[in-house]
């Protein structure tokens, strides 16, 4: 496995490279797909728990495709319900402005599974559309419109930026999933994605049983996961430029030649944790996920076209809460182990990223783990490549704590410090 070691100046070179990459102009290439390639994940949220029960209305789902594309398929899934969702109609189509729930005239598609316009999905089974016959750009929103009344809500939920996918419109009533007017789906109130509710309204940051958007026909050569926690979702990224750094990243994948750039498909949950143990803020295993490990096989290696996956957790399991102790730098450790032995076993690379700064004051226990568990990332030949995300981010006159103009609380980045982390990261060691 082929290893990257970078001194202080060559980080500085590093950053100022990714920066003149990522202002570059896309190439011809970008523009179509390429057809050397494989199937590919060109967007994803991964499913967390299960809240509620849908309404009898329609769900219009906001997704931002990373590559360029031509037919796109859906996934769906009912992880962790006790009864089957029954999709009882599927449409897919173009937003006429990012954000927007009314479509593009002529791009409202119907949705079908092997053929039929329905579907049932079991407890604890998934299902993957046929291709739609849509072609999307990079960067372009797509608009999944669901009508699956009185099936158990499986969803991803996050407070992300007002208006900016992943989000989702739930319709005043009945099946509108084939209307292309926004009529039926009120822009207003604003819910956040974190607060259960079922009411008509923009839901910023849920998502409903969709969990993935594949494509035959992908403008790359495969696909890059990054498997993360609430930094890697995005979660407080708030103020400009107002982009995660999975999606800055991506931004400057798509400058590269289609035949050289990776999709991004973004699996982080909010509050998940790398080792198996209960999750430390919910006793109801309903909120953040499943750890990583018991998530890999559905959020990571089923993703089509998988090359690399960037894991950046541990946060979570160091921290503890009510229900679960601070986790030891051992048991952080094994279970990153595990994950690469997995990713390695698919003949995918993976690449580690060390743990931010959480605000626990210097010689405390869990400072001392987070140091331990950062020294084991840094120097460990378990990972293809390293990204050292806290030497970016942390305060050099206090290392437990990360700049304040790069943050928005102890744990988590400002929109700043995540677009200098999408800017940090060389190109090389996602791309292998």
């Amino acid at each position: 496995m082929r290893k990257f070691r970078r001194s202080t100046a060559a980080l500085i070179l590093g950053l100022a490279a990714a920066t003149t990459l990522s202002s570059a102009g896309p190439s011809d290439a970008a523009a179509g797909t390429n057809p050397a390639a494989g199937p590919a994940g060109i967007w994803s949220a991964s499913l967390e728990g299960v809240h509620g029960v849908a309404p009898d209305a329609t769900v219009r789902q906001i997704a931002r495709v990373s590559v360029s594309a031509t037919g796109l398929r859906v996934r769906l899934g009912n992880p962790f319900g006790a009864s089957p969702v029954v999709i009882r109609e599927a449409w897919l189509g173009r937003p006429i402005a990012p954000g927007s729930a009314r479509l593009a005239p002529g791009s409202n598609q119907r949705v079908t599974f092997h053929g039929a316009r329905t579907v049932t999905i079991a407890p604890g089974q998934e299902t993957l559309s046929d291709p739609v016959p849509v072609t999307v750009a990079a960067q372009q929103d797509v608009a999944v419109s669901l009508y699956a009344p009185g099936s158990p809500v499986n969803d991803h939920t996050f407070p992300p930026f007002a208006y900016d996918p992943p989000a989702s419109y739930i319709g005043t009533g009945g099946n509108t999933a084939s209307a292309t007017s926004d009529d039926a789906f009120p822009g207003y109130p604003v819910i956040p994605g974190n607060t259960g509710s079922t009411a008509a309204g923009y839901h910023a940051g849920q998502t409903w049983w969709m969990d993935l958007i594949t494509t035959d026909r992908p403008a790359a050569r495969g696909t890059l996961v990054t498997l993360g926690d609430s930094i890697t979702d995005g979660y407080n990224a708030y103020g400009p430029p107002g982009q995660r750094w999975t999606d800055v990243l991506a931004d400057r994948l798509d400058a590269l030649p289609a035949e050289a750039r990776l999709a991004v498909a973004n699996a982080g949950i909010s509050g998940n944790t790398v080792s198996v143990q209960p999750n430390p803020y919910d006793p109801t295993g309903q909120c953040c996920g499943p750890p990583a490990p018991l998530r890999l096989d559905r959020d990571v290696l089923a993703v089509p076209g998988l090359r690399t996956v960037l894991l950046l957790e541990g946060t979570n399991d160091i921290g503890g809460g009510d229900n679960a102790p601070s986790a030891s730098a051992t048991q952080v450790i094994d279970a990153m182990r595990t994950i690469a032995a997995r990713v390695h076993a698919r003949h995918a690379r993976i690449v580690g990223a060390t743990i931010l700064p959480m605000c626990n004051p210097a010689g405390s226990a869990k400072e001392q783990t987070r140091l331990a568990v950062n020294a084991w990332i840094r120097t460990t030949t378990v990972f293809d490549d390293v990204l050292d995300f806290d030497a970016v981010l942390r305060d050099p006159t206090d290392p437990t704590v990360m700049i304040a103009d790069l943050r928005t609380d102890c744990y988590h980045p400002n929109a700043a410090g995540d677009q200098l982390l999408g800017r940090y990261i060389p190109l090389p060691a996602i791309l292998g």
